[in-house]
């Protein structure tokens, strides 16, 4: 079965390639290893209390709660940038799986 796959891996995009050849900052880390500890579970909380409403949904005119923490700048391991709090937005799950995922696909030139 995986000899039929590889041929059919070769064809698939960059970034899907990157991320099933395991070559992504993420690796083979765990959530806890790649920062989403106790601590960041309390401070998404903490920001999400503050921070209601989704700012994307909020820029449209729209109002929708926020449940995601989003880093604006992808911090790709780096723990200052991940803790940097002018870094954090809040958004809904919609936007974050839509709206920011385009816009992260379109800014890596996918």
């Amino acid at each position: 079965m995986v000899t039929m796959l590889k041929p059919k891996l070769q064809t698939l995009p960059d970034r899907v390639k990157t991320v099933a050849g395991g070559t992504s900052w993420r690796g083979a880390k765990t959530t806890n290893e790649r920062g989403y500890t106790y601590r960041w579970q309390q401070a998404r909380k903490l920001f999400l209390r503050q921070n209601p409403l989704c700012r994307y949904c909020e820029r449209d005119g729209r109002l929708a709660a926020a449940s995601i923490v989003d880093h604006i700048k992808p911090h790709r391991g780096d723990l200052g940038l991940f803790w940097d709090q002018s870094n954090w937005q809040p958004l809904c799950k919609a936007c974050h799986d839509s709206v920011k995922a385009r816009e992260e696909r379109r800014s890596e030139g996918g």
